[in-house]
């Protein structure tokens, strides 16, 4: 005897299960759109019993940032590091270009919470690169700069790329493509001069571009006496 339809369709509730609504409804609908109420209807269930699997919409957001950090894949006892740190940083932009709505939690929400308060999920990549770092040969507090700069530069490109709007993709004419006529000529004439490189922007070529400027430079550095503190 198989079951009712409705009794298949709904899931059985936990944390996880949770999460995932929570994460489509704002793959689907944006930050905005998350809210008990709303989830509860996603998972057709009342918005108080979800409450057993996140704390408050704080712990939602948390949870979700945890879940999509949870795609990326690091390996610290690579001996390539920089192969390591090149394909990490391709698998970031492309986890960021398939939950572009959740990048802000991604970028920004670390910020308002201290180190040690934070989900412990946030924190793996941190304290995976920095064993990376530390075992290609970088002093620990050279390990902590080189990861400031590499996250650095990844969501800058991040949300560079994700603003890379274009206006009408069937128009031949850079220009008119990104809507840069619309600029006043003479205040933004570099723009517009540079139209149709920007009409022919590659996020991921741009990516490794400046990936591999950063490697260079670091690769110098690892090659150069270490400066250790308090020396």
């Amino acid at each position: 005897m198989t079951a009712p339809q409705d009794a298949v369709s709904r899931k059985r509730l936990n944390r996880e299960v949770v999460l995932q609504a929570a994460l489509k409804l704002v793959d689907d609908e944006g930050l905005e759109a998350l809210s008990m109420r709303r989830l509860g209807q996603a998972l057709d269930r009342d918005p108080m019993g979800l409450y057993r699997y996140a704390t408050n919409r704080a712990d939602l957001l948390d949870g979700i940032t945890e879940l999509v950090l949870n795609e990326l894949e690091i390996f610290p006892q690579d001996p390539d590091w920089q192969a390591q740190l090149r394909r990490i940083a391709h698998d970031l932009r492309l986890l960021a270009l398939r939950h572009p709505n959740v990048v802000p939690l991604l970028v920004t929400r670390p910020l308002s919470t201290p180190l040690g308060l934070r989900p412990l999920g946030t924190l793996r990549p941190l304290e995976q690169i920095l064993g990376l770092l530390i075992e290609a040969g970088f002093a620990p507090n050279d390990a902590l700069h080189v990861y400031r700069a590499y996250y650095g530069f990844l969501y800058g490109h991040i949300l560079n790329e994700l603003q890379e709007f274009i206006v009408d993709p069937e128009e031949n004419v850079a220009l008119l493509r990104l809507g840069l006529h619309r600029l006043p000529s003479r205040e933004f004439r570099h723009l517009r001069k540079l139209a149709p490189v920007l009409a022919d922007y590659d996020g991921a070529a741009e990516l490794d571009q400046g990936i591999s400027i950063l490697l260079a430079g670091l690769a110098e550095r690892l090659a150069g006496p270490q400066v250790k503190a308090g020396d």
